[in-house]
């Protein structure tokens, strides 16, 4: 067997046309679905990036434990087994969150691995002296700043090294791709995941890539959205969804390119392909920007997946109701190559929904660590909150202490216990650490969210865009217990319960 998984972040489902898009073109997206069978009711599990990531390497939802942070010691994870296996994986990734604090034991899974510089924030270009008075002209006070080791100061620096197109770096990722399947496309038993940190913000490509997305704004350069409520002028808006389609383009060309390279040397006959995201984008709609600190919202938590067997050829253009979600794919992957599931995977392979149209869970829950639980059915979506997020027992369970891209501190440590092992730690336990304002979590990926609701339930069927929540007693009521079997399952620590006043199973 081979396969090749290619991984977008923050690619919404509602910018492809193969699911309805109006705004975006993306032909290559069409041609894809025609080649695949394209997932209608695929979910996202652990937010955002690298807890996604977790969830898709290991089969484990993570949120309920733990926020951003490592592979840990006890984790199962998949280009590991594969390697036990005999079957050699290659990663590509523009994604340089592998290679902060916070996700330095992801990379090293794989048997190779190749970096592609200059992506958002990444510390890459050094400039001791940057020219700040032509910067400040040139963006927009949104997305400025000339302090060190900052995301803004960074993003300006690496992009007077990105000029041309093959400076991309999901153009580079790509062609990266392409001398791996070149070199071995003729082998057997490889895995090769082309992974770029595109769409994700901020919404830089190609200039001709905006030709089909005019605006009227006028302004320097904004193609970064805050993690915030939507406050900008309605031209500035435009903007930043222009952007975003121009990116989404550039990635539809990137398929394109990997759909071409199929077709020219024959490999839908013996290559799997799987292509996804890790979760969706809010490009103003419930009146917020981008992810993390607000509901999880359809057009975070629905996301868009696209899966080809080439035993199962039939299945090219259907499409599938199976409930599927992140945690799926670990399974998945190992089933490609008929190795066996660990015990402590959740997840579950698709293959058979391939095959097959058939149900594969009742449910499906996803989440931000320390915000709310939140669950779907495919026909309902449910957050339930606790009363109070900045007022909750909450802890972290690791062995790697780190945040996104610094270690726990001190102060954080300081009132840090042991745990006893969960079940699925291989007798292993951890450090039981309160999460507190002392974080530098809090704000971004913890109980620190900009909570705009309680408790709610959303009709999908009669209202897909969440605008009214609905009450209903006995809906609310089996999809709670619904919820408290999916965490029971996930072994979610006890406090998880009693923060959601759920009576645990």
């Amino acid at each position: 067997m081979k396969a090749v998984f290619v991984l977008f972040d923050s690619l919404n489902r509602k910018s492809l046309e193969p699911y309805g898009a109006k705004t975006v073109k993306t032909p290559n997206f069409l041609r894809l679905a025609q080649r695949t069978a394209m997932f209608e009711h695929h979910y996202v599990g652990s937010l955002p990036c690298m807890p996604a990531r977790r969830d898709m390497q290991t089969g484990r939802l993570s949120f309920l434990h733990r926020s951003w942070g490592p592979l840990e010691p006890y984790d199962n994870s998949f280009p590991e087994l594969m390697r036990a296996a005999g079957v050699y994986s290659h990663l590509i990734t523009d994604h340089y969150h592998y290679w902060n604090d916070g996700g330095a034991t992801y990379h090293n899974r794989y048997d190779t691995y190749e970096f592609v510089r200059g992506q958002e924030r990444d510390c890459w270009k050094a400039m001791v002296q940057p020219p700040w008075e032509r910067l400040r002209e040139m963006y927009h006070k949104l997305q400025y700043s000339e302090a060190r080791k900052n995301k803004f100061s960074h993003y300006m620096i690496n992009r007077e090294f990105i000029k041309e197109e093959d400076d991309f770096p999901s153009v580079q990722c790509f062609k990266s791709g392409f001398d791996f399947l070149d070199r071995n496309r003729t082998a057997d038993n490889w895995f090769l995941q082309i992974e770029t940190f595109d769409p994700h913000e901020p919404f830089y490509s190609p200039k001709r890539f905006r030709a089909d997305y005019p605006t009227n704004y006028g302004g320097p350069i904004l193609d970064w959205p805050p993690y915030a409520r939507v406050n900008e002028a309605p031209d500035e808006c435009a903007e930043l969804r222009a952007n975003y389609c121009a990116l989404v383009a550039l990635c539809d060309e990137q398929m394109g390119r990997v759909i071409d390279y199929f077709d020219r040397h024959d490999m839908w006959r013996d290559t799997a392909l799987i292509v996804g995201t890790d979760h969706g984008f809010l490009l103003g709609e419930h009146d917020w920007w981008a992810k993390n600190r607000m509901p999880v919202y359809e057009e975070v938590a629905h996301i868009p997946l696209f899966v080809h067997h080439p035993a199962v050829a039939g299945a090219a253009g259907t499409r599938r109701q199976a409930l599927s979600q992140t945690t799926d794919l670990m399974a998945t992957f190992l089933d490609l190559y008929g190795i066996a599931r660990p015990d402590e995977v959740e997840g579950l392979s698709l293959l058979p929904a391939l095959a097959r149209d058939q149900a594969l869970r009742e449910a499906a829950i996803f989440g931000v660590f320390g915000s709310a639980c939140n669950l779907t059915d495919g026909r309902y979506s449910y957050f339930r909150y606790p009363d109070d997020v900045l007022d909750q027992e909450l802890y972290q369970y690791t062995l790697m202490p780190t945040h996104i891209a610094a270690r726990f501190t001190p102060e954080e440590l300081s009132a840090a216990t042991l745990a006893p092992a969960f079940p699925f730690t291989k007798g292993v336990p951890l450090l039981k650490v309160p999460a507190t304002p002392k974080s530098p979590m809090w704000m971004n990926y913890g109980p620190g969210v900009l909570q705009d609701t309680d408790t709610v339930l959303y009709d999908l069927a009669s209202d897909p865009l969440q605008a009214t929540p609905i009450h209903d007693a006995a809906v609310e009521a089996r999809l709670a217990a619904a919820m408290t079997r999916l965490m029971t399952a996930n072994h979610a620590p006890p406090e998880a319960f009693r923060r959601l006043k759920l009576d645990a199973a």
